[in-house]
C-alpha cells in the first residue's frame, strides 16, 4: 500500500514525472509490494531510471554518479566489515573514503535505516551519491563477479531445464510457465526498453542452429546486440505472444499482433510478427513511438524550393499526388506530414492503410482487412461515398486500386498514395504498366515525390573527411567543386556508428502541361526524367550532395541510398 507521506511520491508528483493516475494504477494492479517505490516505477516502465535520479537529485541536492566515475582499482573498504552480499542486498557501492567520511553510491536515498546502520557499525560519517540500480549491480559484478552484463545476470537467474540442449521445447504448458516467470518477463522488458532507449524502429529475434541472434534496426540499419541463449527462444517467443494476445500453441503458422506497453515512461505501440523457421520461431517487433514521429514538413529535410512546391501541391482542391521510394524510405511519414499540414476543420480526411501506424487526431483512419474483403480497392470505393475532401491510400498495389484512386482524383478529391519505384518519373510508367490509361494519368496526376532517408552525422564526433577522387568530377557537375565533407568518428553518443538520426533527400516532379504531353505520348521514364531535369528538377543524388556539402550526411550514405540512380 502506498502512503501519501511517501517522500519520493511527493517529489515525483511535484516535478510532474508521474501522475496520480499512475499511482492509482500501481495500487489497483498491486504492483508495489512495499519495496522502494522508485524501483517499482522503473521496473514496470512508468519512468526511466535516469529521469528518476534527475528528479531526486534536483530535489534532494544529491549528485549523480555514473559508472565511469566509480573507483577503478582497490575498493575504499579494505579492513571494514562490508560483504558483497550486503552490497547486493542493499544496492549500494562504496566510492571513496576520506578522513572520517565514507561515500556510497545508492539507488534508494530514503533507506535511512541502512545508512544509519553503516554509520554506527563503521564509526564513519556516511555521504551518499545517486546511481542507477543497473550501474551499482554492474560495479559489484566488476569487483566480485565475472563482470557480467545486465542481460547475462538476467539469463543466469532463469532456471535451465534443458541441460545445455539447444533443441526447441515443445511442451506448451512448460513454455507458458517459463514465460510467466519474473526473470523471463524482466528479460523481455529489458530487450524492449533497450531498443526504445536507442531509438530502434525494429527488434529482430532470430533463431539459428546453434544460437539466437538479437538485432535492432537503428536509423534504418540493423545492428547486432548481446542475445540470450538459444535455450530461451521458446520462452521469449511465448512471453511476447502472450503480450500480443497471440495463440501460444500455434508454432507452425505466421501470426501478427499488437502490444501496448509503457516503456521508459512513454506509452509505446508495437506490431509483432512471428514466422516459423526450421530452427524455431523468428520474431520481429516494430516499435511505433508516436513521441518520436516527426510530421513537420519543415523539419524533414526538404530543400526550400521543393518544400514550397510541395506545400502548394498539397493545398490544391483535387488531383493525385504520389510519394515513391523503397520500404523504409519514410513515405508514410511524409504523407502524415502532408495530411497534418492541411488538417483543418473545413476538410474531411479519410485514410486507408496497411496497417495504421500512427493515429492522427481529426483524421478518419481505416485498417485494411483482406481476410474479410476489406482491401485497398473496396475500402477506397466506400471512402468516396463518405463525402471526403482528402483521401490517403496507403499503397497502390494493383490495377483495381490504381483505377479507383485515379477516378477519385478526377471527381474532385485530393488523393495521396505511394508506389515502389526508384525515382519520380518511374511512378508514371509504373501506373502505365498496371494498365491505367495514359489520358487518365495525365488528367489526374499533379505531382510525384521520390525520397530516401540518409543517416545524419553525429554532432558529438563529427570531423572532416576526404572525398574519393572518383567522385570529385560528379560533385563538380553538381556545383560542389570544393566540397568539404564530414563524417562521424564514432562515440558513445552514437553507439560508435558515427550517425545519429535521419533526414530525407527528395526529388519532386511537378506534372505541368509539358509533362502531360509526354504522358499522353507514353514516353519512357528516362525521357520524362531528362525533361524534368532540364526544367530545374533536382534529383535524389543531387539533393544528397547538397546535404553532404552542408555537413548533414556523408558521401557514403548518399551512395548507399542512391546506388541505382543516375545523375
Amino acid at each position: 500500500m502506498l502512503k501519501k507521506s511517501n517522500p519520493i511520491e511527493r517529489i515525483l508528483l511535484r516535478s510532474n514525472k508521474i501522475t496520480e493516475k499512475i499511482l492509482e494504477e500501481i495500487k489497483s494492479n498491486q504492483l508495489h509490494t512495499g519495496l522502494y517505490l522508485g524501483k517499482t516505477l522503473v521496473d514496470h516502465g512508468y519512468i526511466h531510471a535516469n529521469v528518476l535520479l534527475e528528479a531526486l537529485s534536483k530535489d534532494l541536492g544529491l549528485p549523480i554518479i555514473s559508472f565511469q566515475d566509480y573507483p577503478k582499482t582497490q575498493l575504499p573498504i579494505k579492513g571494514l566489515n562490508i560483504s558483497e552480499s550486503f552490497l547486493r542486498e542493499k544496492t549500494i557501492f562504496p566510492i571513496q573514503i576520506k578522513n572520517d567520511t565514507l561515500t556510497f553510491a545508492v539507488y534508494d536515498p530514503f533507506d535511512l535505516h541502512t545508512i544509519e546502520n553503516l554509520k554506527i557499525s563503521l564509526g564513519k560519517n556516511i555521504k551518499i551519491l545517486l546511481s542507477t540500480e543497473e550501474t551499482i549491480i554492474a560495479a559489484i559484478e566488476s569487483y566480485y563477479g565475472q563482470g557480467e552484463s545486465a542481460m547475462g545476470r538476467m539469463v543466469d537467474s532463469i532456471k535451465d531445464d534443458t541441460n545445455g540442449s539447444t533443441e526447441i521445447i515443445s511442451d506448451t504448458e512448460h513454455i507458458r510457465d517459463m514465460a510467466s516467470e519474473a526473470p523471463v518477463i524482466k528479460l523481455v522488458n529489458h530487450i524492449i526498453s533497450n531498443a526504445t532507449e536507442m531509438g530502434a524502429s525494429d527488434i529482430h529475434l532470430e533463431p539459428f542452429s546453434e544460437d539466437l541472434i538479437l538485432r535492432y534496426r537503428i536509423d534504418g540499419i540493423l545492428h547486432n546486440f548481446e542475445a540470450p541463449p538459444k535455450r530461451l527462444n521458446s520462452a521469449l517467443c511465448t512471453r511476447i505472444k502472450i503480450m500480443a494476445e497471440l495463440d501460444i500453441s500455434e508454432r507452425r503458422l505466421p501470426q501478427d499482433g499488437r502490444i501496448k506497453l509503457k516503456v521508459l515512461g512513454k506509452d509505446i505501440d508495437m506490431r509483432v510478427s512471428t514466422l516459423p523457421t526450421i530452427h524455431g520461431e523468428s520474431i520481429v517487433i516494430r516499435i511505433l513511438d508516436s513521441t518520436n514521429l516527426n510530421v513537420d514538413l519543415e523539419k524533414m529535410g526538404f530543400p526550400k524550393k521543393e518544400l514550397e512546391q510541395f506545400q502548394k501541391l498539397i493545398k490544391k482542391p483535387y488531383g493525385k499526388i504520389l510519394v515513391t521510394g523503397p520500404t523504409g524510405s519514410g513515405k508514410t511519414t511524409t504523407l502524415y506530414g502532408a495530411l497534418q499540414n492541411i488538417n483543418t476543420s473545413d476538410k474531411k480526411i479519410i485514410t486507408i492503410e496497411d496497417p495504421v501506424e500512427y493515429q492522427i487526431r481529426g483524421i478518419n483512419q481505416i485498417h485494411v482487412k483482406p481476410k474479410i474483403g476489406l482491401d485497398f480497392a473496396s475500402g477506397l470505393r466506400s471512402i468516396v461515398r463518405q463525402d471526403p475532401d482528402v483521401i490517403m491510400v496507403g499503397e497502390i498495389r494493383d490495377t483495381k486500386t490504381a483505377d479507383v484512386a485515379i477516378q477519385a482524383a478526377l471527381t474532385g478529391h485530393l488523393v495521396f498514395s505511394t508506389v515502389h519505384t526508384n525515382d519520380a518519373a518511374g511512378a508514371i510508367t509504373r501506373l502505365l504498366d498496371m494498365g491505367v490509361e495514359n489520358y487518365l494519368i495525365s488528367s489526374a496526376l499533379i505531382g510525384v515525390l521520390a525520397q530516401r532517408l540518409v543517416r545524419v552525422i553525429c554532432k558529438s564526433c563529427k570531423e572532416p573527411a576526404k572525398v574519393a577522387s572518383a567522385l570529385i568530377e560528379e560533385l563538380g557537375t553538381c556545383g560542389h567543386e570544393n566540397i568539404k565533407a564530414f563524417h562521424g568518428k564514432g562515440c558513445n553518443v552514437c553507439s560508435q556508428t558515427g550517425y545519429r538520426g535521419r533526414a530525407g533527400i527528395y526529388e519532386l516532379l511537378i506534372v505541368d502541361d509539358s509533362i502531360r504531353q509526354l504522358i499522353l505520348a507514353k514516353s519512357t521514364a528516362q525521357k520524362i526524367r531528362d525533361f524534368s531535369r532540364s526544367q530545374g528538377m533536382t534529383t535524389l543524388r543531387e539533393d544528397g550532395w547538397k546535404k553532404v556539402a552542408t555537413g548533414i550526411t556523408t558521401v557514403e550514405e548518399v551512395l548507399r541510398v542512391t546506388l541505382s540512380e543516375q545523375t
